[in-house]
């Protein structure tokens, strides 16, 4: 049965109060953290790669997010003249919607949630893969074959990746013995990033392949599919699979945040900016990956998921249940160098034998 707190402890007003207030805060939220995110992102890459990057709207190029979301609201909305013009309408709102949704039961602090579900995760986990539906809506409608086949690669990864997600994030459900995102939060006294690093490698890689960041951006991939399943859209419908891709970055940021990094929790600093800290840092590892690893093909990706991560995961479930049987009252962090040399080893073991082609890869 799904429950919620009527209210956060230190949240004012009604209850119809809280939800109408906290769901503008959360939209405001992703919209200044989009802006932020692109302008970082490009800043960054233009840093790691010895260019300058924006630097002329505004200092250091802080409105260029701006400047470019003015650009797209005044571009000419183009529909195919053979596409399905409701669906490809509508492709949009359907991915960028349960984005925005995933936030409802992210917590910013304690008490600072709009639903603090006894399933948050399984609702994450739920909610998250609806977005592929419009994307695939979006590949169909175009009427384009390199649309469709960019949205079939998405779903494909999707299907692929979710599975090993889903079983490295039952690992922290052990540990927790909660499906809560507040409570999980309230269980790391010690980072479950200490205490299940090999569940946060699994989530993190196939979390990038789910949400089509490099080097798993496969359904963007301009030499073979003239940039994917949205090459048929302008303005702001494009915008929206804009928003969809930097959105889905921020959800996995805030995710990661939650469920390995301890969430608000910190000394000195506020617990908002914990989490705010928390989350940058997640994404500029994203950033730092981009713009360092090359694009893998897309035998590479099937394989990483099935040959590699599938497996891992299972044993990481296994070795957690183990633990948390064998040693119910040892110390935690008596189990973190344990679980960081059995992590070195499994990959080092699973990677002799399952040789998953990295010869040649795509620059």
């Amino acid at each position: 049965m799904m429950t919620m707190t009527t209210l956060p402890p230190d949240w004012p007003g009604n209850f119809w109060a809280h939800w109408a207030i906290f769901a503008v805060i959360i939209i405001v939220f992703v919209l200044l953290m989009f802006m932020v995110f692109v302008w970082l992102e490009r800043r960054a890459m233009g840093i790691m790669q010895a260019r300058l990057g924006p630097n002329r709207a505004g200092p250091f190029g802080i409105f260029q997010p701006a400047a470019d979301g003015l650009k797209v609201m005044l571009k000419e909305d183009i529909v195919p003249a053979k596409g399905d013009k409701v669906v490809h309408w509508l492709a949009p709102l359907v991915a960028v919607v349960p984005v925005l949704m995933i936030f409802a039961v992210v917590p910013f602090q304690g008490g600072a949630i709009l639903a603090d579900l006894n399933i948050g995760i399984l609702y994450v986990v739920a909610i998250s893969s609806v977005a592929t539906v419009g994307v695939f809506m979006a590949g169909w409608a175009s009427n384009n074959k390199y649309s469709l086949l960019g949205a079939m690669r998405q779903v494909a990864a999707v299907v692929s990746y979710e599975i090993p997600v889903v079983l490295s994030v039952v690992g922290v459900i052990l540990l927790t013995g909660s499906l809560s995102m507040q409570q999980i939060v309230m269980a790391q006294d010690v980072p479950f990033i200490l205490l299940q690093p090999l569940g946060f490698l699994l989530f993190f890689i196939g979390a990038l392949a789910e949400i089509n960041r490099a080097p798993f951006d496969l359904m963007e991939a301009d030499s073979e599919l003239v940039a994917g399943f949205h090459i048929e859209y302008s303005g702001m419908k494009f915008a929206l699979f804009y928003l969809v891709e930097y959105g889905e970055a921020l959800a996995i940021s805030a995710i990661v945040t939650t469920l390995f990094l301890g969430g608000w929790r910190g000394p000195l600093l506020p617990p908002w900016l914990w989490f705010l800290v928390k989350v940058g840092l997640v994404f500029f590892v994203m950033v730092w990956i981009r713009t360092t690893v090359p694009r893998v093909r897309i035998d590479q990706l099937m394989a990483l998921a099935w040959k590699f991560l599938f497996p891992l995961a299972l044993l990481n479930l296994v070795i957690t249940a183990v633990e948390i049987l064998a040693w119910p009252s040892v110390s935690p962090w008596v189990l973190v160098p344990i679980n960081f040399a059995i992590m070195i080893v499994l990959i080092l073991l699973w990677s002799r034998l399952f040789k998953l082609g990295w010869g040649r890869v795509e620059v």
